[in-house]
């Protein structure tokens, strides 16, 4: 029965190795935004006029990149912890020779969940990159045929 138990388990498992895998992309993310809003804070006392704007509006994209990420990291830990119930209570259930089908069912489903807000939370950080990342049309020379 109990290796049964731990077949039952490998799949919130094999969610909980996706979610630090995920975990791990976002926290190389938002050390490099950390890296950047390092620059800019430097760049922030040194610019004045049109430049100090162009640095204030990046702070402000950076910013909003950091808690973006942020609230993704607090979902996947929290989704984490979900799968963790979920894999307790197929364990407990074995051990007191009972099921707690709707605990289990649940558990999972909230973690689930979490995982697909959290997803959101890092399509909606790289959407405002991309659309921060955009290159001046005039210097893709889109008049030239030659290329």
């Amino acid at each position: 029965m109990i290796a049964q138990t731990i077949q039952l388990a490998l799949a919130p498992v094999f969610v909980l190795v996706a979610i630090g895998n995920i975990m791990n992309i976002l926290t190389t993310r938002l050390g490099r935004i950390v890296d950047r809003s390092r620059t800019l804070q430097k760049l922030h006392a040194e610019t004045a006029g049109p430049a100090h704007d162009a640095v204030v509006v990046e702070m402000r994209y950076v910013d909003r990149r950091i808690q973006l990420i942020g609230h993704a990291l607090l979902i996947l830990v929290l989704s984490g912890i979900a799968i963790g119930v979920t894999v307790g209570t197929l364990f407990l259930g074995e051990m007191a020779g009972r099921e707690f089908r709707t605990a289990t069912g649940t558990s999972f489903f909230i973690a689930i969940a979490l995982l697909m807000i959290a997803l959101v939370y890092l399509l909606l950080e790289t959407r405002l990159v991309s659309s921060t990342l955009r290159l001046p049309r005039e210097l893709l020379e889109l008049e030239r045929k030659d290329l």
